[in-house]
């Protein structure tokens, strides 16, 4: 995983989308950060963690994966109908994809927050 260039431009990428679903606040920086950034709203609160993707048109085993470490630090957040944790993938051209993740797996969600059909 790349914590250089690639990664700031992820993270640029994707405060814009974040706005849009209502108020973002910033993590702090440290070594035991477990997101980047959260999306306060009415409901739910959603903790974000952003990262660079060189491959990101996989299926949701090979994400589940290959970012399992950042999974897992996700997962030591209380989860709750009120509280979303999500996993967002940048690839090199800017695209973005969102994930939530729940007591099993993955599940995929549109720009908006919402999981996506199918």
């Amino acid at each position: 995983m790349s914590r250089g260039p690639k990664s700031r431009r992820a993270y640029r990428a994707s405060i814009p989308v974040a706005e849009i679903r209502e108020k973002v606040q910033m993590a702090e920086n440290g070594p035991e950060r477990l997101y980047d950034f959260t999306i306060v709203s009415t409901v739910p609160v959603a903790f974000i963690c952003v990262k660079y993707a060189r491959r990101i048109l996989v299926s949701l085993a090979e994400i589940a994966a290959e970012f399992s470490e950042d999974i897992q630090k996700l997962r030591l957040i209380t989860h709750d109908t009120a509280i979303s944790r999500e996993l967002w993938l940048c690839s090199k051209h800017g695209t973005l994809r969102f994930f939530r993740i729940i007591a099993d797996g993955l599940v995929e969600l549109g720009r908006d927050g919402k999981v996506l059909a199918g």
